[in-house]
């Protein structure tokens, strides 16, 4: 028995890590790559500007040595988020607009409808399809 070739391939390195983005999309103007975000290490803090609306954020929290602009980015969302949890808290709950029509007064039902053609309750809900039964008399 022969011994095991040896592989003639080479241990790969690590793989290379994208980097992370710079520049991220707005949430206010919804433009995408307008926001940047500048970091002053010195006077730990972060600075959020959007270049189409003018969206400014400047970040609460001290900042550390390892923070990156996309900390900074979803800090700004998260801010963005209570705050409009408190609008909608303090805001009083109104009903939700329905998309169904109501049903005409009577007052209406008479002004439009002649003798013949009276609104009745039976016509509630009751929906006339005379097309339907007609293309079922010549069905083959």
């Amino acid at each position: 028995m022969g011994k095991r070739k040896k592989s003639s391939r080479t241990p790969q390195g690590p793989k290379k890590r994208e980097p992370l983005a710079t520049s991220f999309k707005c949430v206010f103007c919804n433009s995408e790559t307008s926001v940047t975000v500048q970091l002053d290490k010195k006077s730990h803090i972060g600075t959020l500007n959007c270049r189409q609306c003018g969206q400014n954020f400047q970040s609460k929290t001290s900042m550390i040595k390892l923070a990156q602009p996309i900390d900074i980015y979803f800090e700004w969302i998260d801010a963005c988020e209570e705050v409009a949890k408190t609008q909608a808290a303090a805001a009083p709950a109104s009903a939700p607009a329905s998309t169904y029509r109501a049903p005409p007064t009577a007052s209406a039902r008479a002004g439009q409808a002649s003798q013949a053609d009276q609104y009745t309750a039976e016509d509630d809900g009751f929906i006339d399809d005379d097309d339907a039964d007609a293309d079922a008399e010549f069905a083959d």
